[in-house]
């Protein structure tokens, strides 16, 4: 049997991971398309964003797939997070447009 403990862990972890890798994405949509060379932007963060998270899955899971399956979970979560957060900046971003 699997703590709980351990399983609340990867949840927390699986956020985590979830806001770095697409809060990442966000931040490199945002600078690449001012950037010279966009290419090498969307190139250097996917491999360094994809690094990061399978790196957090192969610690934080320890070969089990029951926190595999949490983490990933959380993962999700993670992503929910980042374009509820985003959304709502970009909202207000608007709104102070319309005000000028």
């Amino acid at each position: 049997m699997i703590k709980s403990e351990y399983m609340a862990l990867a949840f927390i972890v699986g956020i985590l991971l979830g806001t770095v890798f697409f809060g990442g994405l966000w931040l490199t949509v945002k600078k690449a398309v001012a950037a010279a060379n966009p290419a090498l932007w969307f190139l250097a963060s996917s491999l360094l964003r994809t690094g990061i998270v399978l790196t957090g899955f192969y610690y934080i899971t320890n070969g089990d797939w029951r926190r595999l399956i949490i983490c990933l979970l959380g993962f999700v979560a993670g992503r929910f997070m980042v374009i509820r957060l985003t959304k709502s900046i970009e909202q207000k971003h608007i709104q102070l447009n319309k005000a000028d």
